[in-house]
């Protein structure tokens, strides 16, 4: 742990940490090397289990209860709970905060923090390599990867700490303060989680209330009279568009120029050149599951990209294509518009082959789109029916604009079954 850290500064004082997650876990360590007495709570029974022992924290597994919560002075929501769920039993005074506000209070090193409802985890590794390849030490983390809790607990310094920050840890986050904030977009997402568009928006703002004139906003162009209307921020701010200052194969379609746009603003606020920028985006490849090439076979090409979990990145999925689509989606809906996906339908999709749930919610978004919507249980079976009915020169996307959970854990082990289903169709048809 960094010498600046006082490991007493909790001594005396009560921790609960909801969720045993990759971060919840991670707060939970920190509290303990802060001095706090930790309970760990978790409602799935088989995640509390899996946690080691040993760690210097209890862990309660099973439904929460107000008793699991007395005398705590302070609260870590993990990022999955909205608050409301757990309000009742929460002791009151009791200070509630996100595992990323409390890891923050015990760092110094400046932060680029990257949010919205899409592109967060493709531009934050993409800000992180480039200062790295222009010869920074640079901590790449957050929502993705390593909690910043855990590299609060590690011994390596970083220059530049740059974090992808998602509004579940935001809205918890009442101090988090980085030096560069960049909001990529904002679109319908997660009202299944935010009671409204108007609270979802709100959260992702709140890192940009607490900076200051030293601080750097990056934000779309699309959005400027809506923030500059709310004076969301006393930062200097950069509105930024999709522009040809780079070009990278590993990273198609107009969104992905945006992100590569954002990405050169965040990084010319550290002293970085156009050109080191240049040369740091170069050879980027598009990350798992996201645009990810995964076979092409007579001339038929299999796209992954289930990290689309949104209306939005489903269309930055289809502008992006220059074959004909056969369009595999579905899942949790999270809501947004599908009608705005039609134009897109029109042009460019041959066949739609949805999957899994939210059948009835595609179904009518698109009738009378003029192609034929086919559906089956499993994704598997909706990739063979894709694949058996393409043609030489066009593309299978997987694109779902939804949530996983209904078939699979996450996203990736979304992407994982297609990338299977897609190689065993090519051994089949060989």
């Amino acid at each position: 742990m960094r010498e600046f850290i006082h490991g007493e500064q909790l001594r005396g004082h009560t921790a609960v940490v909801l969720g045993a997650g990759t971060s919840g876990v991670a707060a939970a360590r920190l509290l303990v090397r802060l001095g706090a007495s930790v309970r760990l709570l978790e409602r799935n029974e088989a995640v509390a289990a899996a946690v080691p022992a040993d760690q210097g924290f209890s862990v309660i597994g099973g439904e929460h209860k107000a008793e699991h919560f007395q005398g705590a002075d302070l609260v870590v929501m993990s990022p999955g709970i909205p608050r409301a769920k757990v309000a009742s039993l929460l002791p009151a005074g009791a200070q509630v905060v996100s595992e990323l506000e409390l890891a923050s209070w015990f760092v110094s090193e400046p932060i680029i923090a990257v949010t919205g409802t899409n592109g967060k985890t493709t531009t934050t590794t993409l800000i992180g390599r480039i200062l790295e390849h222009s010869g920074r030490r640079v901590f790449t983390g957050g929502n993705i990867g390593t909690p910043l809790s855990d590299y609060v607990l590690g011994q390596e310094q970083a220059e530049i700490l740059v974090l992808e920050v998602s509004s579940f840890q935001l809205q918890n986050s009442p101090s988090f303060h980085p030096n560069v904030g960049v909001l990529l977009n904002f679109s319908a997402n997660h009202l299944d989680y935010h009671e409204t568009m108007e609270e979802y928006l709100q959260a992702k703002l709140t890192m940009f209330a607490h900076m200051d004139a030293r601080d750097l906003a990056v934000v779309p162009l699309s959005m400027k009279d809506e923030l500059e209307g709310r004076n969301f921020t006393r930062a200097n701010r950069v509105y930024f568009v999709a522009s040809r200052r780079f070009e990278c194969p590993g990273l198609p379609g107009e969104h992905n120029r945006e992100n590569m746009e954002a990405a050169f603003l965040a990084c010319r606020h550290f002293g970085l050149s156009e050109d080191e920028v240049r040369s740091g985006i170069e050879g980027f490849s598009s990350l798992p599951h996201r645009l990810e090439a995964v076979a092409e076979h007579r001339d038929i090409f299999f796209v992954d990209d289930s990290k689309s979990t949104t209306v939005d990145s489903m269309i930055a999925a289809l502008k992006s294509q220059e074959r004909p689509v056969r369009l595999l989606a579905g899942g949790v809906f999270k809501g947004g518009d599908l009608g705005a996906v039609l134009p897109h339908i029109r042009e460019r999709v041959r066949g739609i082959y949805l999957f899994g749930r939210s059948r009835e919610i595609f179904e009518e978004a698109w009738a009378g789109c003029g192609k034929e919507i086919h559906w089956d249980p499993t994704l598997e079976e909706a990739l063979f029916r894709a694949a058996s009915e393409a043609r030489g020169g066009e593309c299978v996307l997987l694109s779902p604009a939804t949530a996983s959970f209904d078939l699979f854990d996450n996203y990736k082990e979304r992407g994982k079954a297609f990338q299977r289903a897609v190689r065993e169709w090519v051994e089949g048809a060989a």
